[in-house]
């Protein structure tokens, strides 16, 4: 069974792998949100700040969370890449909307990433 789980700026769809009283481990399935490029601590922010490169979790990541982090799943269950590429795409066309330099760095790191995700699950990011 799927749940929604955010971690920092990212949504996910993961399992649960073990369960305990206090917390849950769960790995990743699948990205809803691509996580936010930038400073966290100044969205939308370049000038004096360190501008991030904020990778997805990868697939079968593995994270510790509280029962109260999960979510109930509803969205399309699909593959993890199929996923990532809706996810960086839906990211790449609201960056592209903005004509502000944050969205020019956030559009130069996710291209950066694609070739990244490409290398690493063998699958072109377009």
């Amino acid at each position: 069974m799927l749940y929604r789980f955010s971690h920092k700026t990212g949504t996910y769809g993961v399992t649960i792998k073990e369960d305990s009283d206090h917390q849950v481990l769960v790995q990743i399935e699948q990205v809803i949100k691509h996580p936010k490029q930038g400073d966290l601590h100044h969205p939308g922010e370049t000038e004096g700040v360190f501008f991030h490169e904020r990778r997805a979790l990868s697939h079968y990541e593995k994270r510790y969370a509280t029962r109260s982090q999960l979510r109930d799943f509803n969205v399309e269950e699909m593959k993890y890449e199929d996923s990532l590429q809706q996810a960086i795409t839906k990211m790449e066309n609201e960056l592209k909307q903005q004509h502000t330099e944050y969205a020019k760095l956030a559009l130069d790191n996710l291209n950066s990433l694609k070739k990244d995700y490409s290398i690493q699950y063998k699958q072109n990011f377009f």
